[in-house]
C-alpha cells in the first residue's frame, strides 16, 4: 500500500455528447483531493480516476453500501475482490491499513474498485441515467479522503475515519427506542391495536426518563404502500391517535412514502417518465415540491414527533442497493425534470426538503442513500428488513449491517439496524432475546415489533430498554471471519452470541 497518493492519479470525463468540453479541476489538501467538472455544452456522465500502486501480500477489504446493505457486507481477500464498493472502503493487512473514500454529501455517487495494482475510482455525476446538463456551471463534485492507520483495531480505525467523513452529523439528542408495529402487522393495524402498542410501550418503559416512540407503519393511510397520505377507515383520526399516544407518555411516530401517490388528482405531469411509465413524483417539478411538503406538514400537524420516509432510492432510481453494482442506476434515456443537477444534488435537495418541513420531529431515513442522508437525517435503516417469521432473515440482515456499519453510528447518524420482530410462534425467543441484548448494548436506535407479550418478554424488554439507555461501547471481534458475527466486545467484556 506504500506509494499510494491522492494527487498521483490519472483522470477521464465520459460525456454523452461530442466534442468533449468538459474541465476537469482538483484541490489537494494534504491526503484530500477535491473534484470539481465544469462543461458548457457536452453532458458529462461520469468521471474515472486510476491510482497506481502495489499492494503487498494478505491484504482483506470491506466496503460499504449505496443505501441499505443486504447481509452482503464482509472482508474479503483482495484477490477475490471484483466488487464496487460505494462511498469508501478499508484495506486491512493485519498491522496497518488505510481508508479511502469521500466526504459525506457529495454532489455525485461514487464507488471504487480496489486490485493488486491500485484503486479505480467511479463518480457518477448523471441526471436520470442521461449526462448531465451543466450549461457552463461548476460542480463541485466530491471530496476523497485518505487516511493511513497502524495498529491491530481495523474496527477504532474505521470509527475514527466515518467521523473524518461527515462533519456535522444531525443527531437526536437522547436515545431513541420503543416500537414499530410492522413485523408483526405488516400492514393490517387500526386505530384500536395502535393504541394497544403504545400502551404496551408505556409499560415497558415505566420510569425511565426517556420516552418510548410509537411508530405507526405501512396501513394507516388510504392506499396500502401508497398516498394520498390520507387515514384509511381504520384509523378516522390521525391527530387523536398522535393526542393518546402522547397522553400515555408515548412519542408517536408515522411511516409514509414520500416519493409514490395513486391519488389520481396528481398529474402525470408530475412524475418521472422512466422506462415507459409515470409512477413516481420527480422532486423536480416545483409542483410536485409542494406535495411533498404539504403531506409532511399534515403529519406534523398532527402531532407526530417522528417521521419515517421510506422507498425513495428505488423510486427515484429503479433499483434496491442489492441490485446494483458500480452505478446508482442504468444508463438509460431517461432524465428528471430539472437536467442541469446532477442525481446527486437531486437527492440532496429532495432530503433538505424533507428535513426543513420536518422542523422539530425526529426524521428516521429508511430506503435512503447513505452517505448522502448523513447530517440530513437523525436516524438510518442501515440494513434491509428483519423478520417477524424468519429468524435467518434477522440473523442475516441484522447482525450484518449492525457489524460493519456500526462505525457510522454518531458519526454519520443515529445506526437503526432495524428490529426486534416478536411474533408467538415463530422465531424462537431464545435467538431474538440475544438480538435483542446486542442491541441494546450497541448504542444505536432499539425498536420492537411486539403486539403481545408474555411476563417473561416483557422482563427482557424492560430490562434491554434501561441498558439501552446507558452508555456502551461496542464493537465485533470476529467481523474478519464471518459476515454475522458472534463475538463482541462491550464495555470491555467479552460476549459470544449463538446466532
Amino acid at each position: 500500500m506504500k506509494g499510494f497518493s491522492v494527487e498521483a492519479y490519472e483522470a477521464k470525463v465520459s460525456c454523452e455528447t461530442e466534442p468533449n468540453d468538459a474541465v476537469l479541476t482538483a484541490a489537494v489538501r494534504g491526503d484530500s483531493l477535491t473534484l470539481s467538472l465544469t462543461a458548457e455544452k457536452s453532458f458529462p456522465t461520469f468521471v474515472t480516476l486510476r491510482w497506481r500502486f502495489e499492494s503487498p501480500a494478505g491484504v482483506r477489504v470491506v466496503g460499504d453500501a449505496w443505501e441499505r446493505s443486504y447481509g452482503n457486507l464482509a472482508f474479503c481477500a483482495l484477490k477475490d475482490n471484483d466488487r464496487w464498493m460505494p462511498w469508501y472502503f478499508m484495506a486491512d493487512d493485519g498491522e496497518t491499513r488505510f481508508c479511502f473514500g469521500v466526504k459525506t454529501q457529495p454532489n455525485a455517487f461514487v464507488s471504487f474498485r480496489y486490485d493488486e495494482t491500485g484503486v479505480t475510482a467511479l463518480v457518477d455525476c448523471r441526471n436520470g441515467g442521461c449526462g448531465v446538463r451543466l450549461g457552463g456551471r461548476t460542480a463541485e463534485l466530491c471530496t476523497f479522503v485518505l487516511r493511513r492507520y497502524e495498529g491491530p483495531d481495523a474496527f477504532a480505525c474505521l470509527c475514527d475515519y466515518c467521523k473524518a467523513l461527515c462533519d456535522a452529523p444531525l443527531l437526536p439528542g437522547e436515545m431513541v427506542y420503543g416500537g414499530n408495529n410492522w413485523y408483526y402487522a405488516y400492514g393490517k393495524s387500526s386505530f384500536e391495536s395502535l393504541k394497544a402498542d403504545a400502551a404496551l410501550q408505556a409499560e415497558l418503559a415505566e420510569g425511565l426518563p426517556v420516552r418510548p416512540f410509537m411508530v405507526a407503519d405501512d396501513g394507516w393511510q388510504q392506499n396500502r404502500c401508497a398516498g394520498p397520505w390520507l387515514p384509511n377507515k381504520k384509523h378516522p383520526d390521525m391527530k387523536a391517535l398522535a393526542d393518546r399516544m402522547k397522553a400515555m407518555g408515548v412519542q408517536p411516530g408515522l411511516w409514509m412514502r414520500p416519493l409514490y401517490s395513486e391519488d389520481p388528482a396528481v398529474p402525470d405531469a408530475w412524475k418521472l417518465l422512466r422506462d415507459g411509465k409515470r409512477e413516481y413524483l420527480d422532486p423536480t417539478v416545483p409542483e410536485a415540491r409542494v406535495l411533498i411538503r404539504a403531506d409532511i406538514t399534515r403529519i406534523k400537524g398532527w402531532g407526530y414527533r417522528l417521521l419515517k420516509h421510506d422507498f425513495s432510492t428505488v423510486d427515484l432510481f429503479g433499483s434496491y442497493g442489492k441490485d446494483l453494482g458500480a452505478t446508482i442506476t442504468n444508463q438509460a434515456d431517461w432524465h428528471f425534470f430539472d437536467r442541469s443537477r446532477t442525481n446527486a444534488e437531486i437527492v440532496l435537495d429532495f432530503y433538505r426538503l424533507i428535513k426543513d418541513a420536518c422542523g422539530d420531529m425526529l426524521i428516521l431515513g429508511c430506503n435512503t442513500v447513505s452517505h448522502l442522508c448523513a447530517g440530513l437525517v437523525h436516524l438510518n435503516r442501515t440494513g434491509d428488513d428483519t423478520s417477524g417469521y424468519e429468524w435467518a432473515r434477522t440473523r442475516d440482515m441484522g447482525i450484518n449491517t449492525l457489524a460493519f456499519r456500526l462505525a457510522q453510528n454518531n458519526a454519520f447518524y443515529l445506526v437503526d439496524a432495524d428490529c426486534v420482530g416478536i411474533l408467538k410462534k415463530h422465531i424462537p425467543w431464545e435467538k431474538n432475546r440475544q438480538w435483542l441484548d446486542l442491541l441494546a448494548r450497541s448504542g444505536t436506535a432499539l425498536f420492537v415489533s411486539c403486539d403481545k407479550a408474555d411476563a417473561e418478554k416483557k422482563r427482557d424488554l424492560k430490562a434491554a430498554y434501561r441498558l439501552a439507555l446507558q452508555p456502551h461501547d461496542l464493537r465485533p471481534l470476529d467481523w474478519k471471519d464471518t459476515p454475522t458475527p458472534a463475538h463482541w466486545l462491550a464495555d470491555g467484556e467479552e460476549i459470544v452470541y449463538h446466532w
